[in-house]
């Protein structure tokens, strides 16, 4: 009989019993569909579609509108056993000790030089002149394409992000984060176009999406520059990654490595379809053009992507997302670090 691995109770949905304890391995034992959401994406889409690709797994897909609300319930609730989660958000948790822990697949990425804007008539014109202005970010000031590319502004064009004024349009998904001083959360709830074109807001980061003649890219060809920057630093961005809840890993010891397998598996069916052209939607030309600048445009393992891992860390104790900076080794299962 298949029995569904779902949360336990009204107590469990709301993130563990009224003592706050999240519901035990052994509470595990006898259930064996596991709760997995992830986007569905030329990487993962083998999976969700042919379950004799899940290398003997029993992974009942939970389908979302949005992938960031999935993150959100998981990090406040522990409502799944796998979860995408975007890179910050991961670390974020992690330093507010959340019971998750990842594996080195990261399915979205991509560089964010293309993620900073202007208001011509502000009196922006270079990267530097947002130092001192009240500058919107798409959602939470905790988005991993905010780090990537405010890390770009102060590394690459000396912005000191502390002398910017941070007006995020979300909360965090991570409830327990506390931002720094130079964060302010008054306008909740709008949008980054509103806030640029009434309310005199001078700049922005973030997945902006704006039709306006008033709003222009901060960083001029965007895309060489991030390219460039690759070139330079060796640095490849991550956006999401694959994580898993504590209960489940102990639940099952060995579900880190085998869910690693199943994901480089469906990899390789993915890039033989690049490899012949793709199907020509704009997933899979990004992902062409990625291939072009960088080789593999999905690497997966540690070592792989230790430079990419290395900045966020830093990044994040810069823009004071956590305190310290986090190691790289622990943020992923014990039985991965060495598999690529």
């Amino acid at each position: 009989m298949r029995v569904r691995l779902a949360p336990l109770g009204k107590a469990s949905r709301l993130g563990g019993d009224r003592a706050g304890r999240y519901p035990r391995a052994s509470d595990m034992e006898d259930r064996l569909a596991l709760r997995i959401v992830t986007g569905t994406y030329g990487l993962t889409r083998t999976l969700k579609e042919n379950p004799a690709t899940r290398g003997g797994l029993d992974l009942e897909f939970i389908e979302f509108d949005s992938i960031p609300a999935a993150m959100r319930r998981q990090v406040r609730n522990l409502e799944f056993d796998v979860c995408e989660m975007a890179l910050t958000t991961y670390l974020c948790a992690r330093a507010a000790g959340k019971p998750i822990v990842a594996i080195p697949v990261f399915v979205t990425r991509n560089f964010h030089h293309w993620a900073a804007f202007r208001h011509i008539n502000a009196g922006i014109h270079a990267p530097k002149d947002i130092e001192g202005r009240q500058v919107a970010v798409n959602r939470g000031y905790t988005v991993t394409t905010g780090l990537w590319v405010r890390g770009a502004l102060q590394h690459e064009y000396g912005v000191d992000l502390d002398r910017v004024t941070w007006l995020p349009t979300d909360e965090e998904h991570v409830a327990e984060y506390r931002a720094p001083a130079n964060v302010d959360y008054r306008f909740r709830g709008r949008t980054v176009e509103d806030l640029m074109l009434k309310e005199g807001i001078a700049a922005a980061v973030g997945d902006v999406r704006s039709n306006a003649p008033e709003i222009k890219p901060l960083i001029p060809d965007a895309r060489e520059a991030g390219f460039a920057y690759y070139r330079k630093t060796g640095i490849y961005p991550i956006n999401h990654m694959i994580t898993i809840s504590r209960r489940a890993l102990a639940a099952r010891p060995t579900l880190a490595r085998e869910l690693f397998e199943v994901f480089k598996a469906a990899k390789a069916e993915y890039l033989k379809r690049l490899a012949a052209g793709g199907d020509g939607s704009a997933a899979d030309r990004t992902a062409l053009a990625l291939k072009a600048a960088v080789g593999d445009p999905f690497p997966y393992g540690v070592a792989a992507n230790r430079k990419a891992l290395e900045a966020a860390t830093q990044f994040c104790v810069e823009q004071h997302m956590t305190r310290d900076k986090l190691a790289v080794e622990p943020l992923f299962a014990s039985d991965t670090l060495m598999l690529a």
